[in-house]
């Protein structure tokens, strides 16, 4: 079966000007995305949907396709749906499993992101995306309890987990993304991943945060971040080597 991630990448960003070629441990987001992509075995080819010229060509620096993105599907409106039904049909291929990839988690885990991909090519879910778990107690503005009854205080271990979304990856039998246009559908999944993990880029104090954190990430995820770069390479002329074996 063929597996293809897509990372949908525009250029324009509000909260963090110029976000996705901002660099954690001194890698850019999309490049991030893209090396962890080509570390899974599992997926077969990389692609960046992009409206953005200085990314596609960091995207392909980095080892990955591109498929032009169109501005009708590239403003703030557009979902990331409509750039994943997009790049399907702009690829000269089949694909049965869609890997959908967000650069803005900088810490993608390859290894959890293999066991989904494995889940849905066994046809155990149409969809598995990972997520968190989450004991946390949510309210609304007005101090009413979301969650839980706030006149009944449960202690943690009493409590059954809930589950958040962190946005890294969704991984989709094809067919079913395409007859459902969008990305929950059928028998749904969840991956667990690793909290420290779970990190989105949205303002510039999580970016900070990110970089802060990276030198231990990066070395926890089996050194893929490290080990698919050359330092010297990426500071002389911007490009990467061939990920090993690929």
């Amino acid at each position: 079966m063929n597996v293809v991630a897509v990372i949908p990448v525009r250029g324009g960003s509000k909260g963090v000007r110029g976000k996705n070629l901002r660099q954690v441990g001194g890698v850019s987001l999309v490049a991030r995305a893209v090396i962890a992509a080509r570390s899974s075995l599992a997926i077969d080819r990389v692609i960046v949907s992009t409206d953005d010229a200085a990314i596609a060509l960091e995207a392909t620096s980095a080892g990955a396709g591109i498929v032009e993105r169109p501005a009708g599907l590239a403003n703030d409106t557009a979902s990331s749906e409509s750039a994943l039904l997009h790049a399907l049909d702009s690829l000269d291929q089949p694909v049965d499993v869609l890997v959908f990839l967000q650069a803005t988690s900088p810490f993608i885990d390859v290894a959890a992101l293999e066991v989904a991909i494995a889940r849905v090519l066994g046809g155990v879910h149409d969809v598995v995306f990972s997520a968190v778990e989450s004991h946390s107690f949510l309210w609304t503005a007005d101090a009413g309890g979301v969650n839980h009854d706030p006149r009944t205080r449960q202690r943690r271990q009493d409590r059954e987990p809930q589950f958040r979304e962190t946005g890294a990856f969704y991984v989709l039998r094809a067919a079913g993304f395409r007859a459902a246009r969008h990305r929950f559908f059928g028998s749904i999944g969840i991956a667990l991943v690793d909290d420290r993990t779970a990190l989105e880029i949205d303002t510039e104090v999580d970016l900070e945060f990110a970089n802060a954190i990276a030198p231990s990430i990066d070395g926890r995820l089996d050194g893929r971040i490290e080990d698919g770069i050359d330092t010297e390479k990426w500071e002389e002329s911007w490009s990467y080597p061939s990920a090993a074996g690929r």
